[in-house]
């Protein structure tokens, strides 16, 4: 399994969009709050050449990627049955994008618990860095997502943000398209009530 936190590499990167779909809107909790977060990181790979790879569970029944989001420029928008999104046709296009594997996944998306879940299982049995970007993930309850991060973080995924994963991905702010990712986080990502691990505490709270 991959377990060492390392730095992200647009060229060695991976963005995995999971089944953020229409129909989950009224089911789950900061729904919106999560599509803004998740706009801001699509946006960013966008701008960084990240290649990005799209999965809708059942669209048939539960709809299309939302209009918020532009997958526009992604490598394969698929659907899907399996949990998971490491289906054969996924597998196929990762190896035709980096002719074998990418070092590292940045993964987002609903269910926490399900099928982001599997599908970071998946990738860590590959030997692929998996990193879960929280404030871009949903589950119907709270309390789903939070314990299903608590055992991605020990299975060996690095728990992050959109920001920080943003950031890591720029190192520089000479970089010559910091200008256009500066626009991107002008505003601060929103808030998605996510618990710090094993006190139960709210991230940014303090006990005094």
């Amino acid at each position: 399994m991959a377990l060492r936190r390392n730095h992200l590499d647009p060229k060695k990167t991976l963005f995995l969009l999971c089944d953020i779909q229409e129909k989950f809107r009224l089911g789950m909790p900061l729904f919106d709050n999560m599509v803004k977060n998740a706009d801001k990181l699509t946006k960013a790979g966008k701008a960084l050449d990240v290649p990005l790879i799209v999965t809708e569970h059942y669209p048939k029944g539960l709809g299309q990627t939302v209009a918020q989001l532009d997958v526009s420029h992604a490598k394969l928008v698929s659907d899907k049955t399996l949990f998971s999104m490491f289906t054969p046709e996924v597998k196929a296009v990762i190896k035709d994008i980096f002719n074998d594997k990418p070092k590292d996944v940045v993964l987002y998306g609903l269910e926490t618990h399900i099928c982001m879940e599997q599908t970071a299982i998946d990738l860590l049995e590959e030997n692929i860095n998996v990193y879960i970007v929280a404030d871009c993930c949903s589950s119907r309850l709270n309390q789903d997502r939070d314990l299903a991060l608590d055992r991605l973080r020990q299975a060996g995924c690095v728990i992050t943000t959109s920001e920080s994963v943003i950031f890591d991905l720029v190192r520089d702010a000479k970089n010559v398209k910091f200008d256009a990712i500066r626009k991107l986080v002008s505003q601060p990502s929103l808030d998605m009530e996510l618990k710090r691990s094993g006190d139960g505490q709210p991230v940014g709270s303090a006990k005094l």
